[in-house]
C-alpha cells in the first residue's frame, strides 16, 4: 500500500558495525539485479534502481503479508543517500518480520547488514506512539559503481483490501513489479496512473502489474509534482459473491467512502461544557457568522500540531480523537484539528463537515478510484449562509455553501486556503450527500504582493532607497512562513541577500516586518544604500536599472526545452519605483515601454520623468494554470520578454 507522506520525520541512522561476506549470501533476485547491464544516463542522474517489486499476500482473515525487494545502483557520490532501506510502520497493527540489506562494491566484495545494523525509531513529537520507522543506512559505505539491495517482510491486518503501487520515484527503474496473491475466488481490478494502461498478467488468483525501462524524471522549474509524473497502479480487491465478510473494505464509490469517513469522524464531535463555553467565549465579540468561523479557526490553528497520518492506523487512521480529548490535550493532528473546530462550531449551530485531501501535489486524487487510501490530510468545510463571502466558498449540490479552510496551516487564515491544495479533488464527508469536489483557487487579485520604491540617485552613482511591501493572500503567507519560521539575525539575513541580488554591494539599514495574520496580510519596510549602484561612463553618461529589486517569485525557464507541462500559480504583482534624478543629469534613454498578454497571464512595464524624478511602474498577473509541454516555447517567450523589460537600462547624461 502507498505509504503517506511522512511530516516532520527527522533521524539519524549509525551503522554498528559490518562484516565481509561471501557472494553466495547474497539472494538470486539481488544477484541477477546487480549482473543487469545499465543504459547510459546523463551525468545529472545520481542513481539507477536496477529491480523494484512489491508482493502481497491476502490472507481470507484479512491478514496481508508484503515483501518489498530493491536494488539501486549508484552511479554518482551524490547518489549514495539511495543506498538506504526503510519501512515506515504502525506499532499496533502492523509487524516487520524481516529488514536485511547488502552492499556490493564494485571489486564484488559483499557486505551484510543485519539485526545489528537495524535501527528502529519512532517518528518525531509522536506523542500517541503509533508510529514508527525501521530502516538501515548504508550510505556512508556506498561509492560510485556499487549496488545497493534489501528486503523487506511485514504483516498487518489492514481494514481496506485496496493497494497502491508506485512503479517509480525520479530515478531511471528498468524493473518495476507488483504482485498481488490472494485467495481462490478473489478477484483484482486496477487503475493505471500517469502512463498508458497496465495490465495484469493473471495465474490463477495472483495478478502482477510490470514496467520496465522507465527513463529518469529530472526536476524542473514549475513542474507538476513527481506522483503526478511517475507512473503507479491502484488496485482493489474483492471477494466472490457470497464469501464470508471479512473486517477488509472495498469502496465502489465516493459515497461509500463518505459514508464511512462520517461513521468514524461524526461521533468524535460530542460535546462538554467546557468546550461549549470555550466556543462561545472565543466569539463572544464577533458579530458577524465569518467573524465567528475566524475566531474558532485561529484557535483550531494554535492547537499544537502533532504527526499523525492519516491511512495507518486506528479505523485505517481516518477516526480522529475525540474533540473533548483534543481540547484538554491542545493537541492534535490535522484530523484532530478538524474535529475540534467541527465540535466548538457545533456549539455556535454551525455546520461543518470532514474534507479529505492530499497535501502536496493537487492532481494527485483521481476521480476513477473511489478509496480513502487517495488522502494524506483532513481540513474542513464549514456550511454557511449569503452573508459570508469569501474567495474559498464552493457550491455543493446539495449541502449549500462551504467555506474550506486548513486549520492545520498555522500562515493561512479563514477565508483562504494554501495553494498546495487550490484546485485539488478533495472528498466533502457527510453521509449520503459527500461528493468528491474541486477545491477553490484564488484569483490572482486575492495574492496580491504591491511594492513602492522611493530612491535617491546621487552624481557619483550612490543609492539611497525605502521599500515598502504589502501582501495579502498566499503572497502574504510566502512573506509570514520564513518570518516566523527564522530568528530576527536570521531573517535580516535573508532579506539582504534579496535586495543584494538586484543592488549589488547594498548595505540594509532597517528591516521591519509586520504580521497582521487574522487579516492575511504581511507588511515589509527596508532601508538600503549601493554605494555604486549607477555605472558612470566617459563622465558624463550614468546608467542604471530601475527595476532595483528583484521581484520574490521571478520565474526562470532558460531551458530550450522540456519534458514536462509548465505550472504557473494565481498571484498579482505591481511596483511603482520613484528615484530621484542626481543634480546636473537629465534623462538621455529610456526602454520602451512593454505590454504582454497570454492566456495565462499579462505584464506591463512604463517609465515617466516627471517634477525631476524617473517613474518606474511594472505589473504582473497570472493565473493558475497547467501549460502543455507543447506549449513550452510560448510561456517561455514570455517570461523572457519579461526578464528583458527587467534589465533593461535607463541612461542620464549630465546638462
Amino acid at each position: 500500500m502507498r505509504q503517506p507522506i511522512m511530516i516532520g520525520c527527522c533521524f539519524a541512522l549509525a551503522l554498528l558495525g559490518t562484516t565481509v561476506f561471501a557472494g553466495d549470501d547474497v539472494p538470486a533476485w539481488l544477484r541477477q539485479a546487480a549482473a543487469a547491464g545499465v543504459p547510459p544516463y546523463d551525468k545529472q542522474v545520481p542513481a539507477v534502481v536496477l529491480h523494484h517489486e512489491q508482493r502481497v499476500t491476502v490472507g481470507d482473515d484479512g491478514r496481508i503479508t508484503t515483501v518489498t525487494t530493491q536494488a539501486v545502483r549508484i552511479l554518482t557520490r551524490e547518489g549514495r543517500g539511495s543506498a538506504h532501506a526503510s519501512k515506515l510502520y504502525h506499532a499496533d497493527t502492523e509487524k516487520v518480520r524481516e529488514i536485511r540489506a547488502w552492499l556490493i562494491r564494485p571489486s564484488g566484495e559483499v557486505k551484510k547488514y543485519g539485526k545489528d545494523q537495524i535501527a528502529d525509531l519512532a517518528l518525531d513529537n509522536d506523542v500517541y506512539n503509533e508510529y514508527r520507522i525501521r530502516a538501515i543506512n548504508a550510505s556512508d559505505d556506498a561509492d560510485a559503481g556499487a549496488v545497493f539491495g534489501y528486503e523487506v517482510t511485514s504483516e498487518d491486518r489492514s481494514i481496506f483490501t485496496q493497494f497502491e503501487w508506485e512503479f517509480q520515484h525520479r530515478f531511471p527503474t528498468l524493473v518495476s513489479r507488483f504482485a498481488l496473491a490472494l485467495p481462490p475466488g478473489w478477484r483484482a481490478e486496477g487503475v493505471t496512473f500517469n502512463h498508458t494502461k497496465v495490465e495484469p498478467a493473471v495465474t490463477g488468483s495472483t495478478y502482477s502489474w510490470e514496467l520496465q525501462a522507465l527513463p529518469p524524471i529530472p526536476p524542473e522549474a514549475a513542474s507538476p509534482e513527481v506522483t503526478n509524473l511517475a507512473p503507479r497502479v491502484a488496485v482493489s480487491v474483492f471477494p466472490p459473491p457470497g464469501a464470508k465478510a471479512s473486517a477488509s473494505r472495498t469502496f465502489d464509490s465516493w459515497a461509500a467512502v463518505s459514508r464511512y469517513i462520517s461513521e468514524l469522524s461524526n461521533p468524535q464531535t460530542e460535546l462538554n461544557d467546557p468546550l461549549a463555553a470555550k466556543a462561545r467565549e472565543l466569539t463572544a465579540n464577533a458579530q458577524t457568522e465569518l467573524e465567528r468561523i475566524q475566531a474558532i479557526g485561529r484557535y483550531a490553528q494554535g492547537i499544537k500540531y502533532i504527526s499523525i497520518q492519516t491511512g495507518i492506523g486506528r479505523g485505517g487512521g481516518y477516526r480522529p480523537h475525540s474533540a473533548i480529548e483534543v481540547f484538554n490535550k491542545s493537541y492534535g493532528d490535522c484530523k484532530d484539528k478538524a474535529n475540534l473546530m467541527r465540535a466548538m462550531l457545533k456549539a455556535l449551530h454551525i455546520e461543518a463537515y470532514p474534507v479529505s485531501i492530499y497535501s502536496g501535489d493537487p492532481t494527485y486524487v483521481r476521480e476513477e478510484w473511489p478509496s480513502p487510501q487517495q488522502f494524506n490530510h483532513c481540513i474542513i468545510a464549514v456550511k454557511v449562509s449569503d452573508q459570508t463571502q469569501a474567495a474559498t466558498v464552493i457550491k455543493h449540490p446539495s449541502l449549500g455553501r462551504l467555506l474550506i479552510f486548513d486549520p492545520t496551516d498555522e500562515e493561512t487564515p479563514v477565508g483562504d486556503l494554501p495553494d498546495h491544495e487550490q484546485g485539488s479533488l478533495a472528498l466533502i464527508a457527510a453521509g449520503d450527500a459527500g461528493a468528491l469536489m474541486r477545491m477553490p483557487v484564488t484569483p490572482p487579485e486575492a495574492n496580491l504582493l504591491e511594492r513602492t520604491v522611493e530612491a535617491v540617485l546621487s552624481p557619483d552613482g550612490s543609492l539611497t532607497a525605502t521599500l515598502r511591501e504589502r501582501s495579502a493572500g498566499q503572497a502574504a503567507v510566502h512573506e509570514r512562513r520564513p518570518f516566523r519560521l527564522y530568528s530576527r539575525p536570521q531573517y535580516v539575513k535573508m532579506i539582504e541577500r534579496w535586495v543584494t541580488r538586484g543592488a549589488t554591494g547594498a548595505s540594509v539599514t532597517k528591516v521591519e516586518p509586520s504580521d497582521n495574520s487574522a487579516e492575511g496580510r504581511f507588511t515589509l519596510g527596508v532601508e538600503f544604500t549601493a554605494p555604486a549602484y549607477a555605472q558612470l561612463m566617459r563622465g558624463r553618461l550614468m546608467v542604471f536599472k530601475p527595476a532595483i529589486v528583484s521581484r520574490r517569485e521571478s520565474l526562470l525557464l532558460t531551458e530550450p526545452s522540456r519534458r514536462h507541462p509548465v505550472v504557473l500559480e494565481s498571484q498579482a504583482y505591481t511596483e511603482t519605483v520613484r528615484v530621484k534624478l542626481p543634480a546636473g543629469f537629465e534623462v538621455d534613454e529610456v526602454p520602451d515601454a512593454s505590454k504582454l498578454t497570454a492566456p495565462f497571464g499579462s505584464y506591463a512595464a512604463s517609465y515617466e520623468v516627471k517634477d525631476g524624478q524617473l517613474v518606474f511602474t511594472r505589473t504582473l498577473t497570472l493565473q493558475a494554470a497547467t501549460i502543455p509541454v507543447e506549449q513550452y516555447a510560448a510561456v517561455r517567450g514570455f517570461f523572457e520578454r519579461i526578464r528583458a523589460a527587467e534589465q533593461a537600462p535607463v541612461v542620464l547624461a549630465k546638462k
